[in-house]
């Protein structure tokens, strides 16, 4: 199913991103093909960007939510679970950039387990949509980019820097960790007085 997505160009790559950012795994790596098609087919490597961050978008939102209607069952259930004690304080204490970084950075990293978490603790859905479309946005339109810019020397671009692509996400979510914490110390001092 995968390979008649991929012959099909810019709808397969909306499809593919719908399928794989809603949990149903895909056969490809999709960061690669996004580049793959972007190398190969430069007149539509911006409108297979914006497709894919539409379909990201969406399957990001379908797990949200499905998580959001279930999770409150499993929350209840598993509340007493020193794991999923420790996991949902976590989750707590850094919100949406455990989505954020995932969602920004091609290098894998469990995003899903992140998106069904902030369905299940509750987040806001109009704070989600907005983290996973600034970082799909970065992301795919980085891709598209590095795919025309690079050309087939893209993939080997992202393997030699794929430390500096590491380094980088923990040094964003350092930034970004230390930006919340001085909000949330402005947010305090101006409650207390």
């Amino acid at each position: 199913m995968t390979q008649v997505l991929i012959a099909w160009g810019p709808l397969g790559i909306l499809l593919l991103s719908v399928l794989d950012s809603a949990g149903i795994p895909v056969a490809a790596v999709f960061d690669a093909l996004l580049i793959f098609i972007s190398v190969q087919r430069p007149g539509v490597a911006w409108w297979c960007a914006g497709l894919a961050v539409i379909g990201s978008t969406v399957g990001n939102v379908i797990l949200f939510n499905l998580s959001r209607r279930g999770g409150q069952r499993f929350l209840a259930k598993s509340a007493s679970e020193g794991r999923a004690m420790r996991f949902r304080a976590w989750f707590l204490r850094y919100g949406l950039l455990t989505v954020f970084i995932p969602a920004l950075i091609p290098i894998p990293m469990p995003m899903k387990l992140f998106v069904i978490t902030a369905g299940v603790l509750g987040t806001p859905l109009f704070e989600f949509l907005g983290v996973v479309l600034l970082a799909r946005i970065l992301r795919y339109f980085g891709e598209a980019w590095l795919g025309v810019t690079l050309g087939s020397n893209s993939t080997t671009f992202l393997k030699t820097h794929v430390w500096q692509l590491t380094a980088s996400a923990v040094a964003l979510f350092a930034v970004l960790y230390g930006l919340m914490l001085l909000r949330n110390r402005r947010t305090n001092s101006s409650q207390q007085t």
